[in-house]
């Protein structure tokens, strides 16, 4: 089966946050895939997931339904999870298309990344620390005020409570990233204007700089595009799929 996009979702969302988009992008004669990565999501095991049973879960998805000319989408953490997807996939992806996404350097975790706030970091770690299992869920007034402070209120409510704790053990996996900086795929960065979940600049130019050649998509909204904007959004991406400018 060829040209699809299988969208990766972030901490503490799972496949569901893309059905809208989806939908926008089947109805423009696109295939899309939005699959849970494991201990995200309701009513699942947490404890000890670590980032490589993430990357484990997509490349298994990938072969398993034999998905090729792969347009493999990553946002916020899921940047992180499609870096290394596309090491042990790199004949199946035809583009790499980052949505505000993570982007990390060689040796480094995703509570490494350059500007992320210090108290943000020590919030999610103490949360992860106080619970049975090793998770954190992001507060409803940091959700509200800087992830999606561009939807009603009583939206953001109904989003957030479907948001799970995230497996903290991800986010402190240091990841060998050599290959993936050889790698010669196409790249894209969608980049959201409002987006005020970590300090500006945060996304780009800092992180998407380090993709070296990457075609720029930009748009406005706020961390949670998928949901305050999806079609707008599902039309990004098409246009960040191709090598048109």
């Amino acid at each position: 089966m060829s040209e699809a996009f299988v969208l990766i979702h972030g901490s503490w969302h799972g496949g569901w946050a893309w059905q809208t988009v989806i939908r926008h992008l089947e109805a423009r004669g696109w295939r899309a895939y939005a699959p849970t990565l494991p201990g995200h999501g309701p009513d699942v095991e947490r404890a000890g997931i670590t980032h490589r049973d993430c990357v484990d879960s997509v490349v298994a998805y990938i072969q398993e339904r034999d998905l090729h000319d792969v347009r493999l989408v990553g946002h916020s953490f899921g940047g992180s999870v499609i870096q290394k997807v596309a090491e042990r996939l790199p004949d199946r992806i035809a583009r790499l298309i980052f949505v505000d996404a993570f982007v990390l350097q060689h040796n480094q975790c995703v509570l490494d990344v350059d500007n992320m706030p210090a108290d943000l970091i020590r919030l999610l770690n103490q949360l992860a620390a106080a619970s049975a299992d090793n998770t954190m869920l992001l507060p409803w007034e940091v959700w509200r005020d800087q992830f999606i402070q561009d939807a009603a209120e009583a939206d953001a409510r109904a989003i957030w409570e479907r948001l799970s704790p995230e497996p903290n053990q991800v986010n402190l996996d240091v990841l060998d990233l050599q290959r993936f900086f050889a790698l010669d795929i196409p790249k894209s960065y969608i980049l959201c204007h409002q987006d005020r979940a970590l300090p500006a600049g945060t996304f780009h130019p800092r992180m998407s700089s380090r993709l070296g050649r990457f075609k720029l998509v930009e748009m406005d909204g706020s961390h949670e595009v998928m949901f305050t904007r999806p079609e707008e959004l599902a039309d990004k991406l098409i246009h960040a799929s191709s090598d048109e400018r």
